[in-house]
C-alpha cells in the first residue's frame, strides 16, 4: 500500500510514493529515472507525511540517498543517461 506523498515544488524530485509499514519509498527524479529504496525509516516517513511543508529534495536527499541504511534499484530503463 504506497502512498502518494503529496506535490510539493522540488527541483530535483517530480513524484514519490511511500509505504510507511513496509520501510519502502519509490522517487522519481526530474530525470525520468525512479529508485526504489528499502530498509527506509518508518519514523522518517511518518514525518513527512505528517509534515506537507518539508521539501521533497531534502528529505530524500537525508533519508534515501545519504544514509547507509537504505538499499536501492533502479526501477526504469527507459530513460538513458545523457553523457557529455
Amino acid at each position: 500500500m504506497f502512498i502518494q506523498v503529496s506535490y510539493r515544488t522540488s527541483a530535483a524530485i517530480e513524484g514519490l510514493a511511500v509505504n510507511p509499514i513496509s520501510g519502502v519509498a519509490r522517487a522519481t527524479f526530474t530525470d525520468g529515472y525512479q529508485y526504489e529504496y528499502t530498509n527506509v525509516s518508518r519514523r522518517a516517513i511518518m514525518n513527512l507525511l505528517l509534515n506537507p511543508n518539508m521539501s521533497l529534495g531534502f528529505w530524500v536527499n537525508r533519508n534515501l540517498v545519504q544514509t547507509p541504511r537504505t538499499r536501492f534499484r533502479v526501477r526504469d530503463f527507459s530513460v538513458s543517461p545523457i553523457t557529455a
